[in-house]
């Protein structure tokens, strides 16, 4: 039994000099990567700027010596009591900027893997110590058997968990250069799409940055949590009576971080017109790390892109404006040059008014009155432009020979069927026979508008869209095409 014990703790204090061989020579090698980096991260911690480049550079270089001490059992216990006491050095180091409510880049294992100090890296660095401080403990006569002392199952077991750390390293390294490809691509699409000027540009799965929600829909409810953890909804926001500015960004991005100095100027110079709010991505810490320092107003959290995807904001940075009744006004903004151009016309513009709304170039009717006009319905009954005063109505421009329009019809009636007292009517314009249309059961009007001449004047150019009039008869969104984009006009999500 004893001879066992002493067995199974040679393979145990094999392990722990194995790990820590790893971790050491991952971070040091990992940091001489990145030595940009490091100086970065131990300017971030407290060291002089004189002195971080000593740092950035004698740092990787004793990791890596501790790491080869765990490889001789004559240097093992030195190695435990140089990585303890380094360790022990971080941990205080990330506890003492988590105590005052920072969030640096731990940059523990350089361009390998990096993250903002937190509980995550905290935790790890104290398991690390632990296991130096095991070996420490045993003492100098105490660190296991030797690699080379002829044991082949322990040289055995040495060389698996060897290769398995090596193993380790290259996922993780490739890991992060798949993700470092994958954000330029990003960047590059988005480039080439927003450079096209309109040009229509055909790419399978990649959403275009320029599409938008119907400008007059309504801006999808949310509750997210802010950087202290409390939640903020959009009820919240809006009771503030001011127009919302929302810029859609991400920790990990970096033109976000290039736009965020103008942000923190915009804020300020804009105060008084309209409330800039952040809706980010990831932990607390990272945004904290990244957007905290510079700008003051709210910066929410979603857990898994939901209000962006929600808005269509697929691209950060973006930015939408949103009326004070929670209305959008504004088509998205993707990229730098696009949110420049937004923030320079909020700031140029009266944006008070009820129906303000800023379309990127592209004309609408919105604010503008009902043509008049005095169509037949498939029942046979006259209904006028009159007819739609006093209640909001949504106005559909719809077509049998259109396949989307066949496609959304069952949708259609449901709503029809079920629609609140506060939703707004429904009016289809569509032209044929009475006969043709008998046959959807819609229990709504269905108007015949020959040649579509109504339905052109209301800005409808093609099937299935629509439009929603206001009690008094005015245009209050822009022309929503497609069924997706229609259903959001009534805050749907279909």
């Amino acid at each position: 039994m004893v001879p066992f014990f002493i067995k199974i703790m040679g393979i145990v204090l094999v392990l722990i000099r194995v790990i820590l061989f790893a971790v050491f020579a991952l971070a040091g090698m990992g940091k001489l990567l990145d030595l940009q980096g490091a100086r970065k991260a131990v300017r971030d911690f407290g060291v002089p700027e004189d002195l971080a480049g000593v740092f950035a550079y004698g740092l990787p270089a004793v990791e890596i010596g501790l790491a080869l001490c765990f490889l001789f059992v004559e240097a093992s216990w030195i190695g435990a009591v140089g990585g303890f006491l380094l360790l022990a050095a971080f941990v205080g180091g990330m506890l003492w900027q988590i105590g005052k409510g920072n969030a640096p880049d731990c940059h523990c294992f350089g361009q390998i893997h990096s993250e903002p100090v937190g509980k995550k890296s905290l935790i790890r660095n104290i398991i690390f110590a632990v296991l130096a401080g095991v070996l420490v403990v045993r003492g100098s006569e105490g660190q296991g058997p030797a690699f080379a002392d002829g044991n082949s199952n322990v040289m055995q077991t040495v060389l698996i968990l060897i290769v398995a750390a090596i193993c380790v390293a290259i996922v993780f390294y490739l890991k992060k250069v798949f993700e470092q490809q994958t954000q330029i691509l990003r960047r590059l699409e988005i480039l080439e799409l927003v450079s096209r000027e309109g040009v229509p540009v055909e790419r399978e799965g990649v959403a275009d940055p320029g599409d938008s929600l119907p400008i007059g829909s309504p801006f999808p409810d949310f509750s997210l949590a802010n950087l202290s953890g409390r939640t903020v909804s959009l009820e919240n926001l809006l009771g503030r009576a001011k127009p919302l500015l929302f810029f859609f960004v991400s920790p990990t991005c970096s033109p976000c971080a290039a736009l965020l100095p103008e942000i923190k100027s915009w804020q300020e110079e804009l105060g008084s017109k309209v409330e800039l709010v952040l809706v980010s991505s990831g932990t607390a810490a990272a945004n904290a790390q990244k957007f905290g320092g510079e700008f003051s107003g709210d910066i929410l959290l979603q857990k898994d892109n939901e209000v962006s995807d929600a808005v269509r904001a697929r691209w950060t940075p973006t930015a939408i404006l949103v009326r004070s009744d929670g209305s959008i006004a504004s088509h998205v903004a993707a990229g730098d040059t696009a949110i420049r151009a937004l923030v320079e016309k909020v700031n140029s513009e009266n944006i008070g008014g009820e129906l303000f709304h800023i379309a990127n170039g592209t004309k609408t009717k919105i604010g503008e009155s009902t043509p008049d006009f005095s169509l037949e319905s498939i029942s046979g009954s006259s209904i006028s432009s009159g007819s739609l005063r006093g209640r909001k109505t949504l106005a559909v421009f719809w077509s049998q020979t259109c396949p989307h329009c066949m496609n959304m019809i069952e949708d259609l009636k449901a709503w029809d069927e079920s629609r609140a007292p506060d939703d707004p009517a429904l009016v289809v314009f569509s032209s044929g026979e009475p006969e043709e249309h008998a046959e959807i059961g819609l229990r709504s009007p269905i108007l015949l508008d020959s040649g579509y001449e109504t339905s052109s004047k209301l800005g409808m150019l093609g099937t299935p869209s629509a439009v929603i009039i206001d009690e008094e008869g005015r245009i209050i969104t822009e022309t929503a095409t497609g069924a997706a984009n229609i259903w959001a006009l009534l805050g749907r999500r279909n």
